[in-house]
């Protein structure tokens, strides 16, 4: 298995309305993006040709919207401040998104 293209782990996943889980991870590997529970579980995964990603007005400091298999799911990095690179890292897994659709798109 090759190494991710990125990986997070703290980041707060909300399906509106409910929160999932506040200490998640997101996974990019193998052309596909998972979303993990602090415990491992497959929250939801698909390939990144069928995942949109986008940094929308009202995610703030750190935050991002994915589309996967058609369910909206906001991730934010860095709970509160908590991260000081939580835009960068918002940052890098939207670049990571993009990348991954064009080369495997």
């Amino acid at each position: 298995m090759a190494e991710p293209e990125f990986s997070a782990s703290g980041v707060r996943i909300v399906r509106w309305p409910r929160s999932l889980t506040t200490a998640g991870q997101v996974l990019i590997q193998d052309g596909s993006l998972a979303l993990l529970t602090s415990y491992g579980r497959v929250i939801d995964s698909a390939p990144l040709r069928a995942v949109r990603a986008a940094r929308p007005w009202f995610a703030g400091r750190g935050g991002a919207v994915a589309t996967v298999n058609g369910t909206r799911y906001r991730l934010t990095m860095g709970q509160r401040g908590r991260r000081p690179d939580a835009t960068a890292l918002a940052g890098r897994f939207l670049e990571a998104v993009r990348r991954g659709r064009r080369e495997r798109g």
